[in-house]
């Protein structure tokens, strides 16, 4: 590892009180969408499962691993969605994470046919650890030895509540949706002293538009158009993107970026990535790999992002078919 990479780890791991923190992003997060919000909790037919892992920048020493696994559930009986999300989070060579635990509950409000609003909350716990016997301290390096300011340093574990909400309007060709992260801005210092998460906001839609064709009957085809914005602290990024679906495959293109209506240094333009992902829906398992192509400065360091996600459903057929003529969420599945 470089000096230069060795002194950005020791920043993030040792200093975050200077650092603002920022929440992992995923391209595929409709995958799992209780992630983006706790409204989209019980969405399925019925029970759904959802997994997802992230390699982001692989190229650079000590970046970011994430995986996180869902499971939701309506039942119609109380109108109500429930969720369990779980996420891991791994930088610094693995020497940071963070690991929560979260129950969601969404209430599902019939406004008029096939016209639904979902008001909802998020409860969690958060495990937020380190360890510095991964990292390689200047201490060390001078003397040549093995002992380092580590053995010094007071804080290798946190954990607090987190509280979260989210708001989704739907119909069967529309949805829109926000959500709030970290209502409660828990303190994550490992250092004993006061670093609180920024709140995160989020807002997320789209539409669905599908296509019929003489030519074609058996296969539905449809093209999703779709937008998710999110703003943390000072740093935001917006998703604008679409998918074409012909069951059983599915391909996607995103960009993610604001550069023209928000810069962060003079003659630096606020772009990230374009991701392309392409999924298969084997009868009720999803699928999915996207690649995110960096175009940031870090377009030739970083070695994109790879995320994989799979899905499954379990639903009987009969209450499968009679609940999808009451209510279908329109948004994409990957």
């Amino acid at each position: 590892m470089s000096d230069r990479q060795l002194i950005v780890v020791l920043l993030c791991v040792c200093f975050p009180v200077l650092l603002k923190a920022q929440d992992a992003q995923v391209t595929q997060f409709y995958a799992t969408p209780t992630y983006i919000s706790p409204a989209f909790a019980g969405t399925g037919l019925q029970t759904r499962l959802g997994m997802a892992y992230r390699d982001q920048w692989p190229s650079i020493p000590g970046a970011f691993v994430t995986a996180n696994f869902a499971v939701d559930q309506y039942v119609s009986e109380m109108n109500s969605g429930f969720g369990l999300l779980v996420n891991h989070d791994r930088s610094g060579s693995g020497a940071l994470r963070y690991t929560s635990v979260a129950g969601q509950y969404a209430y599902e409000i019939e406004l008029k046919r096939k016209v639904f609003l979902r008001p909802a909350l998020q409860v969690g716990w958060v495990n937020h650890a380190v360890d510095y016997t991964r990292l390689v301290f200047g201490d060390q390096l001078a003397r040549g030895g093995t002992v380092g300011t580590y053995e010094n340093m007071q804080g290798t574990s946190v954990n607090y509540a987190d509280v979260g909400t989210g708001l989704l309007f739907f119909t069967p060709k529309m949805w829109l949706g926000a959500a709030i992260h970290h209502l409660n801005r828990p303190n994550q210092s490992l250092l004993l002293n006061e670093a609180r998460i920024p709140r995160k906001f989020s807002m997320h839609g789209g539409y669905r538009m599908s296509v019929r064709t003489p030519v074609i009957r058996e296969h539905a085809q449809s093209f999703v158009f779709a937008f998710n914005y999110r703003s943390q602290d000072k740093y935001d990024q917006l998703d604008l993107g679409g998918y074409f679906e012909r069951a059983p495959f599915y391909a996607g293109l995103w960009y993610r970026g604001i550069p023209v209506f928000k810069r962060y240094d003079a003659g630096y333009a606020n772009n990230d990535a374009v991701a392309v992902l392409v999924g298969l829906l084997v009868n009720d398992l999803r699928i999915g790999y996207s690649y995110d192509i960096t175009i940031s400065r870090l377009a030739t360091h970083s070695g994109g992002a790879h995320e994989i996600t799979l899905g499954y459903e379990i639903a009987q057929k009969h209450k499968k078919r009679s609940a999808a003529k009451r209510r279908v969420v329109p948004c994409a599945k990957f």
